[in-house]
């Protein structure tokens, strides 16, 4: 176009000839370079709509979901996945999760969690709760040692390298088990404390039930594949608490980072790290156990606290240790983002007050013994709080100062707590005379 343009003003240009021939030639070709424009620029606007449409539909195409598409998400979401009545949506990749709250065992987010699965190596949490228990009952101590058998030195899977025809002492077989997760450190202790691992896992599935983890069988004492050996996802978060409550005292042991036992070939001393990956974050994480197999995944049951407030986390089915790592700590920062440790009374709050017989003072101050949380989902303003109060209509001198009189009851978003009330002051009882006088004058 516009070489057509160039011709047409250089035609135009070269004659100063204005006859009427030359002139109407003039208009035409004007005419024509009109038309000419015309065409083109209709063209270009043509072409520009035909592009635009399609971009955008293209767009369109590839940003909006089908109709089935969105419903089969929200079908997993409703299906799958139970989240605290008022907390947000958490996608989660493992087959198996629940995060149980400490205090109570209210279940905060669940998926699966009563469905059958292998537990691997979170089995040791068991075998390192009955340790702990015979350690608890002075039936052995950590000094305490333990022939390392064969069967135990030639078990496959994650080692402590007990040395064969040894003998070991508790306390690191423990250690062994907790931080190393090492396969024969669990038969030498199922054989040095029962005399052999059937027998010791016999005491494991007794166990299971006492504690109440009613869909747990367990076929060894370390997690290893075989048949008719499994859990859920529930029962082994009642295990983790059941084991915190139990042994507090043993309980640090799970958040130590790594544990020198054994040599290599050349006589080294071999040094193993903890596999919990929470321990190496920030995420007020102190424990317990990781897992896998290549039925059950990668798996984890950890223990983290948040404001005062402790909480139980188990999740499993997943694809790699970094698909673990991420997912558990998304999960604690779920937690996190979704709840608070409330305070609804402290130590100290005066509840009531009432009448003293026969004190030098006629009435006491009743005030809360120790301080009083709530969960509380952040998202929503009001709790739901009931208060009932179990108190004498009066007193008999003398009381001390802090002597439990009565109890309170409270119950928040349906979670009950019962507080002690105690005499906030001591009150010391009238002398003899006084007395006699209080006593006539009460007929009058």
């Amino acid at each position: 176009m516009d070489n057509y343009t160039t011709v047409d003003i250089d035609i135009l240009n070269t004659s100063c000839y204005t006859s009427p021939q030359s002139h109407y030639k003039k208009e035409v070709i004007i005419f024509m370079r009109v038309i000419l424009r015309g065409i083109y620029l209709l063209c270009l606007g043509f072409t520009f709509i035909l592009s635009s449409h399609s971009v955008f539909a293209a767009q369109k195409k590839q940003n909006v979901k089908k109709p089935q598409d969105i419903k089969e998400e929200k079908l997993v979401e409703d299906i799958n996945i139970i989240r605290y009545p008022g907390s947000t949506a958490i996608a989660l990749k493992a087959r198996q999760a629940i995060v149980m709250d400490y205090s109570d065992g209210k279940i905060l987010l669940e998926k699966n969690a009563h469905e059958q699965m292998a537990p691997s190596s979170m089995t040791k949490i068991m075998t390192s709760y009955i340790i702990e228990e015979k350690l608890k009952k002075g039936e052995v101590s950590l000094d305490s040692t333990f022939l390392v058998s064969e069967k135990a030195w030639r078990i496959g899977g994650s080692k402590s390298f007990m040395p064969l025809g040894e003998q070991v002492k508790l306390e690191d077989i423990l250690r062994g088990i907790i931080i190393q997760s090492g396969n024969d450190a669990c038969v030498v202790a199922a054989e040095g404390l029962h005399g052999s691992e059937e027998d010791f896992v016999d005491v494991m599935n007794s166990t299971a039930q006492e504690i109440g983890m009613k869909n747990t069988h367990f076929a060894n004492s370390n997690g290893w594949p075989a048949e008719n050996h499994y859990s859920t996802a529930y029962d082994l978060a009642l295990l983790g608490a059941w084991l915190i409550k139990s042994h507090p005292e043993f309980y640090p042991i799970y958040s130590e980072k790594n544990f020198t036992f054994g040599k290599d070939q050349k006589g080294n001393p071999i040094t193993q790290g903890n596999r919990n990956p929470l321990l190496y974050k920030a995420l007020g994480c102190d424990g317990i156990k990781t897992g896998y197999t290549d039925e059950g995944g990668y798996g984890i049951v950890a223990s983290f606290i948040d404001k005062d407030r402790r909480y139980i986390m188990v999740i499993n089915g997943l694809s790699s240790m970094k698909e673990r790592a991420d997912e558990s700590a998304k999960v604690v920062y779920w937690v996190k983002q979704n709840f608070v440790n409330k305070k609804f009374y402290s130590k100290g709050d005066i509840i009531d007050e009432v009448p003293v017989w026969l004190g030098v003072k006629d009435k006491v101050q009743l005030e809360v013994a120790d301080d009083v949380f709530g969960l509380s989902v952040r998202s929503e303003q009001k709790n739901n709080v009931d208060i009932k109060k179990d108190i004498p209509s009066s007193l008999p001198a003398p009381l001390k100062a802090g002597e439990v009189v009565g109890k309170m009851i409270i119950t928040i978003d349906n979670e009950k707590h019962e507080v002690a009330l105690v005499a906030k002051e001591s009150i010391e009882k009238v002398g003899f005379f006084k007395q006699i006088v209080l006593y006539l004058t009460s007929f009058f």
